[in-house]
């Protein structure tokens, strides 16, 4: 595994659970606003962590998490996720995956070998903008399909959308509601700027914009929430 950092407690990235995060190195996709650059551009030059260390600080404590989120970068690029998966799995601990749904092969290979207990998919644009929102030709067949399963396999799960001011807008917030209609929830994430992210010069929506894309969309998840605003 190609893990490039790990946050020992966190309460924000598994809802409801005490959790420790996991994050990989290397991403499919190019988003210019993410704030994980380094993780996507110079991850070959970052300190990598073993397996070894992570599951000596897991096997220490189980008692105080419950639950470990695999982020990235993009964790289904690595080869051996799933092995790695079986190796957490020894410990009685939940695992909540991130991903941009790339990979729908590797979604549903660790499913069914109940390897994931919860996903977190972004969904980066409207149809239309995807691969101009990941400055990078997108298969979007693979992202429908990671959505399709998502929604049918069973899995606890959220769809999200970072939010930028000059990536989105009403039309396209209504485009990716329709795009996942009867989905469980949806979380609009505030843009928060970050000394990381690959490239400068992009904005978040005020509140009351967040609060509009939010109304214009409810009628199509179960929940829609706004994350990232104090």
């Amino acid at each position: 595994m190609n893990i490039k950092g790990f946050t020992k407690t966190t309460l924000l990235d598994y809802p409801g659970h005490i959790a420790s995060t996991i994050f990989t190195g290397g991403c499919n996709f190019n988003c210019p606003y993410c704030h994980n650059g380094d993780l996507v551009l110079n991850h070959t030059n970052l300190d990598n962590l073993t397996e070894n260390y992570i599951l000596a600080n897991i096997k220490k404590r189980c008692g105080m998490i419950n639950s470990i989120c695999i982020s990235g970068g993009e964790p289904t690029l690595q080869p051996d996720l799933i092995e790695f998966l079986q190796k957490i799995k020894e410990y009685p601990i939940k695992i909540k995956l991130d991903t941009n749904g790339s990979n729908p092969h590797v979604i549903e290979t660790a499913y069914k070998n109940n390897l994931i207990d919860y996903i977190a998919m972004d969904i980066k644009n409207s149809k239309e903008k995807y691969s101009i929102t990941c400055d990078k030709a997108i298969n979007l067949n693979n992202i429908e399909k990671s959505i399709d399963y998502i929604k049918s396999c069973g899995i606890d799960y959220e769809f999200r959308t970072t939010v930028i001011r000059e990536f989105h807008n009403i039309e396209d917030i209504m485009n990716i509601g329709k795009w996942l209609n009867g989905s469980k929830r949806y979380f609009i994430q505030q843009y928060i700027e970050s000394d990381k992210q690959i490239k400068d010069g992009f904005h978040g929506h005020s509140l009351e914009t967040l609060e509009k894309f939010q109304n214009s969309i409810k009628q199509y998840f179960e929940s829609v929430s706004i994350r990232g605003v104090d």
